[in-house]
């Protein structure tokens, strides 16, 4: 026993040093999105704004940011190793196991340090990715208690961490549905279908607490009662990329809706920022997509919106952000349908590149690689669950396949999936396919 806590004790007294150590070599890393949360910014979530107010308010601007930073690297080192004790314990891993499953917590970090086009490590950024993948340990944590264990404090704590997530990021709403399938499943296959109204009555619920904490929120950071905005404007800029400009006949003459639409396809046309320009191969198509989302969204849609309600006088940054996203919504329900089937192909195209994104990197020859891995892994699960039905790797490897498909495809609806949107599930598809691996050691050497 005194062996197992001075094990313990080194594991996380090395993952300190390891995060406290990053920081001291790269420092705080500040970048281009990272004043939207130091000014709570309406386009973003609450939580990290907040997070990053309580240290600013308390220790001043600078030393503020920096406290921030450390606590975030500590943060991750705590949540990696409770999550890694977990599972050593529940999978009654030796050391060497053990090693294993913290060098693929860590591989994450080291990936957009080293491999990534940003190059930077999360934790010492001002991003919120950076408050989010420690959130996120932890949310496996539970939740793989939930689906193991008996207990109804990890049920709640995992829904809890379901929605700071989605107060984090967006596209973290994801885990609020993920954790209802999953606890749905628990109980269809416990027999307790008179309580599967429970998990849908709850996410419900925590839906409508996300929506009044984001309103209350902004009420107090700007006076008005809303939501984050330009989320319909991030989903209207892959469709105007798809669109033909026959479809803006969808809208009458003279309206709006039609104003800006010509204006939109007249100028990415111009610009090249349409589906036309992508090229003949996949990989050309999906580039041309993700290389030309950010510019037609600030340089054409955001730009001409902005115009035309700030021109109408008497209205700040708010108000116009408010009604570009509410013209967007309004664009997007007769547009779409208009050039649906190329929208398709595109969405198509991303959730590709954020599948292969999410366990490896987008390059000619990996990306069949990666294909070959998913398959590989979904093959085992499956041969595992067949052998043994109660396989807990198998369906620690399905919660993983779960969560790669539900942040993939939510991702892809809005905007590109890029890496560092993705990295969440790096960790949990490997080190579930290490522990079927390890399943299937054991149950051969229970053979022989």
């Amino acid at each position: 026993m005194a062996e197992n806590r001075r094990k313990s004790l080194g594991i996380l007294i090395g993952l300190l040093i390891f995060f406290l150590g990053m920081f001291a070599v790269y420092g705080l890393g500040v970048y281009n999105d990272s004043e939207q949360y130091i000014t709570m910014h309406i386009h973003r979530e609450p939580l990290y704004p907040l997070f990053l107010a309580f240290f600013r308010v308390i220790l001043g601007e600078n030393v503020g940011l920096i406290v921030a930073a450390v606590v975030q690297n500590i943060l991750a080192a705590f949540s990696i190793f409770f999550l890694i004790e977990y599972l050593q314990k529940k999978f009654s891993l030796n050391l060497f196991g053990e090693l294993v499953l913290l060098v693929l917590e860590l591989m994450p970090h080291l990936i957009t340090r080293y491999v990534s086009a940003l190059h930077i490590f999360m934790e010492n950024s001002i991003m919120s990715e950076a408050l989010c993948i420690p959130l996120f340990n932890f949310f496996i944590l539970f939740t793989l208690r939930m689906m193991f264990e008996d207990k109804k404090a990890d049920i709640v704590w995992s829904l809890v961490l379901a929605f700071l997530l989605s107060m984090t990021r967006g596209q973290m709403m994801a885990t609020i549905l993920m954790w209802m399938v999953v606890l749905g499943i628990k109980l269809i296959f416990e027999k307790r279908y008179k309580k599967l109204f429970l998990p849908v009555l709850a996410v419900v619920c925590v839906f409508g607490l996300r929506s009044l904490s984001v309103h209350t929120y902004n009420y107090f950071v700007t006076g008005y009662f809303m939501g984050n905005t330009y989320g319909q404007v991030n989903t209207l800029t892959n469709v105007i990329y798809a669109c033909d400009k026959e479809d803006g006949e969808v809208f009458e003459e003279g309206t709006q809706e039609r104003i800006f639409f010509d204006q939109f396809y007249e100028q990415a046309d111009s610009l090249g920022y349409n589906y036309k320009y992508a090229g003949n191969t996949f990989a050309e198509k999906a580039e041309h997509l993700e290389a030309c989302h950010d510019d037609l969204k600030f340089q054409v849609i955001e730009a001409n919106m902005s115009a035309y309600y700030f021109g109408l006088g008497q209205v700040d940054y708010y108000m116009q952000s408010s009604m570009s996203d509410e013209m967007a919504g309004k664009m997007l329900v007769k547009l779409l349908p208009q050039c649906f089937g190329q929208w398709v192909c595109n969405y198509f195209m991303l959730c590709c590149y954020g599948f292969i994104r999410s366990i490896a990197v987008v390059h000619p020859l990996i990306n069949w690689v990666a294909l070959g891995i998913y398959l590989a892994a979904a093959g085992a699960a499956v041969w595992m669950l067949w052998k043994h039905r109660k396989s807990q790797a198998a369906c620690m490897m399905g919660l993983a396949f779960l969560f790669i498909v539900a942040n993939v495809c939510a991702t892809s609806l809005t905007i590109m999936c890029l890496s560092r949107y993705m990295i969440y599930g790096f960790s949990l598809f490997y080190m579930a396919f290490f522990l079927l691996f390890m399943e299937w050691l054991r149950s051969r050497e229970k053979k022989s």
